[in-house]
């Protein structure tokens, strides 16, 4: 299984960036998917989670924001992100919770950098 993220870039602050990511590879069943990131200097943290059964849920800096969508045909998850603020730059990293031959497992995309700038 493989996950690629796309759709980073440089924006300026007040801007929107859309990111995708889709998986690949021997698939049964998709659980869980979500976006984390990590700035420099920081620990990878969580941006938003969205559950088979479209059940969302968001880190309160981007509440209001930012909207995590899935679309489990394609296998893919999206990040809307609205209202970009430079404390946004960071490397996103998506996730998803795979169901393969005989076992669960949590697969990373390489992640895709978002630069904000002010």
């Amino acid at each position: 299984v493989q996950l690629q993220a796309s759709g980073g870039g440089l924006v300026q602050a007040g801007g929107s960036l859309r990111l995708s990511c889709a998986a690949s590879g021997s698939i049964f069943s998709i659980y869980t998917m979500g976006w984390y990131r990590q700035a420099p200097g920081k620990l990878r943290e969580l941006v938003a989670t969205i559950t088979n059964g479209d059940v969302t849920s968001y880190a309160e800096p981007v509440k209001g924001r930012f909207t995590i969508s899935r679309d489990s045909a394609k296998n893919t998850v999206y990040l809307q992100m609205n209202s970009l603020k430079p404390e946004d730059t960071a490397v996103y990293y998506c996730k998803m919770r795979i169901l393969v031959i005989g076992s669960v497992m949590d697969f990373w995309g390489k992640g895709t950098l978002v630069t904000v700038s002010s």
